[in-house]
């Protein structure tokens, strides 16, 4: 007996050894030259599960889309070794409107408890080829000129069309939530809208309450129709005057030519895009909403009780326990419902005081709110493992009511348990939990072991006997055996393009089938994650591209190197376009969907079959 618990110890000692562990990296990728009006991806890369990831700011860029998210896990087992792969990838799509040499910061994550942080970008803006007017970004064009489709077009004015942002209060605490509301007002019709510039919420807590359907409510405001384009939740972690930077919007308005007589109702006309006659021409305009300063005021320290944790809002609880007589070993429940307004998402519930002998699970935490309103459940599952009288004391949550300006508290009751000897008796002297690492129970010296022990001599060791060494010399020959399995497999699996070539179409079919079913269940934004993966995972398995370095100009490159035929070309990249900004395109999202699935189906098989 004693021989086998020495062979496992040295067993547990010789494979961490054996064994290397991977630390969670952000890596993040992009071109490094663009130019003036191009639009390219900007890559964060990241190989294990993370929360709270936060994108740098880009201040010298448009976010013309993103983040697009997208997921996967892949468990290896090799020689009796588990290896589980995460991969976890946030695609940003911006836009250079000036020339320069700019650095985008580093992103960040939280993984395991730990903050990580990608490798900064140095971007290039270069001129472009084309016209520089056309090229030019929102901010460096004369806000009142509207750019017109065709000559002879009107000007559209500041009072025309505008983009308004309101909050619901401007002087808040901190942790108390606010409302912010984008809002665009036009007396013209507008044929599409399109967000071109994210607002960046440093020192807030954000949550985006947005109608995610696609289709905007309009209503009518005097002279104005008036569509919400974007609406969050913004609750302030710091004393401050903290900024809420601009959004960005660009629109197409149409507006009459000025020898027209013709006219149209502009509610009829908004974000649709019908046939126009020829009094009329498109306009393109670059709106940017008011820019605006929160006052946030520290929660006051006087009266503040001891072990507030930050919650702010107006809250009631209510506390529900399942039984409290019960067998030792025997399981009951305490549950704890919060419910009100404030930020309740954000709130810590309350925390017991438990015997040490009792076993406690972490709690099974469940919410359901909207906006700063809703409930928060906690449920604690206990385990006495002792018969006796016990008492629960009770448990505080305070809070900070703004509307009152000042701190209230919470109590929770106080529980008696009674817990009856169980059947499996449950009376050791000694008794190890998670609270503290050693408690003595009873009023007696238990004994150590008990009954006959089986004694062995001193002089029979396992260490530096016959049995020693050939365990020792079969571990020694087993790790060569390992390793050169280990070499072998490389060997085998080196000629990565050769791999990624071959089960490239294998890939876009899994892709296009996970589409197809998001098609049907209309998920948007998991169809278009889904359709993208597809077009550019199997272009760049096909051509053995490093997908950091993928983009429109790339793909023609490589298919012309291919001597693949200028239409096939054309059509794969007209459908890499297609992804990328359908979403943002007016009309019928399903039907926006369902051609773009057909027009994936097509051209990977025209591609594959030219290939």
């Amino acid at each position: 007996m004693r021989d086998i618990k020495c062979f496992v110890l040295f067993m547990m000692l010789l494979l961490p050894a054996m064994l290397t562990a991977q630390d969670a990296t952000i890596k993040a990728s992009a071109k490094s030259v663009v130019e003036v009006g191009e639009q390219f991806q900007v890559i964060y890369d990241i190989n294990a599960s993370v929360k709270d990831f936060r994108a740098p700011a880009f201040p010298n860029f448009d976010v013309v889309g993103g983040p697009f998210t997208s997921s996967s896990t892949s468990i290896n087992m090799v020689n009796g070794s588990v290896n589980k792969i995460v991969s976890n990838k946030y695609t940003y799509v911006l836009k250079a409107y000036k020339e320069g040499d700019f650095t985008i910061g580093a992103a960040t994550a939280n993984a395991d408890g730990k903050t990580i942080s990608s490798n900064t970008l140095n971007i290039k803006v270069e001129k472009g080829s084309g016209n520089s007017a056309s090229n030019a970004s929102p901010s460096t064009s004369s806000p009142n000129t509207a750019v017109g489709t065709s000559s002879g077009s009107s000007e559209i004015s500041n009072k025309d069309l505008f983009l308004s942002v309101n909050a619901s209060s401007k002087t808040v605490y901190v942790g108390e939530p606010i409302t912010i509301t984008y809002k665009i007002h036009t007396r013209v019709p507008v044929s599409s809208v399109s967000v071109s510039k994210m607002p960046a919420y440093a020192g807030f807590w954000m949550k985006d309450m947005s109608d995610n359907s696609g289709v905007l409510k309009q209503t009518q405001e005097g002279e104005y129709t008036v569509a919400e384009i974007r609406k969050v939740i913004l609750i302030p972690q710091k004393a401050d005057g903290l900024p809420v930077e601009p959004m960005g919007v660009e629109c197409v308005a149409q507006v009459r030519r000025q020898n027209s007589r013709q006219s149209y109702d502009p509610f009829e006309a908004f974000f649709n895009d019908p046939f126009f006659g020829g009094g009329y021409v498109n306009v393109t305009r670059d709106l940017l909403s008011p820019s605006m300063t929160i006052k946030v005021l520290p929660t006051p320290a006087e009266g503040k009780p001891v072990g507030y944790a930050g919650a702010v809002g107006n809250y009631t609880m209510t506390t529900e326990i399942d039984k409290t007589t019960l067998d030792a070993n025997d399981a009951f429940t305490i549950t704890v419902t919060l419910k009100g307004s404030g930020n309740i998402e954000l709130a810590e519930m309350p925390k017991f005081s438990f015997p040490p002998d009792f076993e406690v699970y972490d709690p099974k935490i469940t919410s359901s709110i909207q906006g700063v309103s809703g409930t928060k459940k906690a449920e604690y599952l206990v385990i006495p493992r002792h018969a006796g009288d016990y008492k629960v004391p009770s448990a505080q949550f305070s809070f900070f009511n703004p509307t009152k300006k000042q701190y209230e508290t919470l109590n929770t009751p106080e529980y008696d348990i009674h817990v009856n000897k169980g059947s499996g008796g449950g009376e050791s002297g000694v008794y190890t939990t998670n609270q503290e690492s050693l408690k003595y129970i009873g009023s007696d010296i238990r004994h150590i072991m008990i009954g006959d022990p089986k004694l062995q001599s001193k002089g029979n060791l396992f260490f530096a006997s016959l049995p020693y060494f050939l365990v020792v010399l079969l571990l020694i020959l087993l790790f060569v055996v390992i390793l050169l399995v280990v070499n072998a497999r490389r060997k085998a699996m080196g000629d990565t393009i050769r791999v990624r070539n071959k089960n490239a179409t294998k890939v876009a079919r899994q892709r296009l089938k996970n589409a197809e079913r998001h098609l049907k269940a209309n998920n948007q934004n998991e169809f278009y994650a889904e359709m993208s993966q597809a077009l550019w995972g199997y272009i760049a398995d096909k051509f053995g591209i490093d997908k950091s370095n993928l983009s429109v100009d790339k793909v023609t490159e490589e298919m012309q190197q291919h001597s693949v035929p200028d239409e096939v070309i054309s059509d794969f990249t007209q459908t890499l376009n297609m992804c990328e900004f359908a979403r943002f395109a007016p009309g019928d999202a399903t039907q926006k969907m369902e051609q773009l699935y057909q027009h994936g189906i097509e051209v990977i098989t025209k591609t594959e079959k030219t290939l």
